[in-house]
């Protein structure tokens, strides 16, 4: 396989064998055009070769190892009965990447910057090594996706780079979005104008704000429109020049609504997209636009997906054992989701 990282000094070599032999099994580990095997060669700067189930990995010797690891788990998920074949999707790779590899070789030595931010509240900082590697991607990617559970930090570490950006006059202003979607509530039933009936899914972000600005500042800044916070619905047909922007909770966009919102983006623009494919509550029948974006753009090098996992929650320790729990359950009782585009192929 021809790979982007054959100019780059090999120190390591492996020989991995894998068994039983299936070529349907292998067809699947390697994904379409060997997709899934050029994002592992991409984030762990090695090179992968094959023939049939007979693979050669080299890299720097803890790179390989990982790599290995990664393969040899891809191709035990691949071992099932069903019909059709479970497909290996690109979350999957990256959230095995996260796992076994460490961040000294997630990002070159020196870029996972020492970030700070000073607030009322004191210095934000990242808290484990997947926060430093998200914070690094945000700030060296115009497009950067934080993908994971309640409680890791995607969100508000995004706000975080967003006033430290702000502040420091890389952009000059900050828009805040999300999808106003219902989850088992009607916002029919809420009082007020539309504006009011918005607010509240709007609150989080408001908060993260008040806690790094305080209450007087952030009001100066809304006022003055330096700051804007508005549902998704309003960023349609806008260009946004000089800002950066956050999508939140974006696992209820629909496909349509994400490509509209990533076309929003203008010049010396930065966004950044958080969401948690676990927490969907669009109507049944609607494909996630956070889903179809991962497996659109997850071979887009200007763009970084980061997947956070039960072992990132930095909130109260109980949160992260409920964390784990729902996904101990979801793995063992996997369920089914319609796919709207299978429809219209049909």
């Amino acid at each position: 396989m021809n790979s982007d990282n054959q100019n780059k000094p090999l120190s390591h070599s492996l020989a991995l064998q894998l068994t039983p032999a299936d070529n349907r099994r292998l067809t699947l580990l390697c994904g379409p055009y060997d997709d899934n095997l050029k994002h592992i060669e991409r984030r762990l700067l090695v090179d992968i070769s094959h023939r049939d189930t007979l693979f050669k990995i080299e890299g720097p010797e803890p790179n390989v190892m990982a790599a290995e690891l990664i393969i040899r788990e891809l191709y035990q998920h691949t071992d099932n009965t069903q019909h059709p074949p479970t497909v290996i999707s690109p979350e999957q790779v990256h959230l095995l990447i996260s796992e076994h590899f460490d961040i000294q070789y997630q990002a070159e030595p020196g870029s996972v910057k020492e970030f700070s931010l000073k607030t009322k509240k004191g210095l934000i900082k990242p808290r484990n090594p997947n926060q430093a590697v998200y914070v690094s991607n945000v700030l060296n990617h115009d497009v950067s996706f934080g993908i994971g559970p309640a409680g890791t930090g995607k969100t508000y570490l995004a706000v975080a780079c967003a006033v430290d950006a702000l502040e420091s006059g890389q952009v000059k202003r900050i828009v805040l979005t999300r999808p106003a979607v219902e989850a088992g509530e009607k916002l029919g039933f809420l009082p007020g104008d539309l504006a009011q009936k918005v607010d509240p899914y709007l609150r989080p972000l408001y908060d993260a704000l008040f806690e790094m600005l305080g209450f007087e500042k952030v009001e100066k800044y809304l006022e003055r429109g330096i700051i804007e916070i508005a549902p998704l619905a309003y960023m349609r047909g806008r260009t946004l020049n000089d800002a950066f922007i956050i999508l939140d909770e974006s696992q209820n966009t629909t496909t349509e609504q994400m490509k509209m919102f990533l076309t929003r983006i203008g010049f010396s623009a930065k966004a950044v997209i958080t969401g948690d494919v676990t927490q969907i509550d669009l109507p049944r029948g609607q494909y996630s636009g956070l889903k179809h974006a991962i497996e659109v753009l997850s071979n887009v090098p200007e763009i970084s997906f980061n997947f956070f996992n039960a072992k990132d929650v930095v909130r109260h320790p109980i949160v992260q054992r409920i964390v784990m729990a729902y996904e101990a359950f979801e793995a063992a009782n996997p369920k089914t989701e319609a796919d709207p585009r299978e429809w219209r192929r049909k």
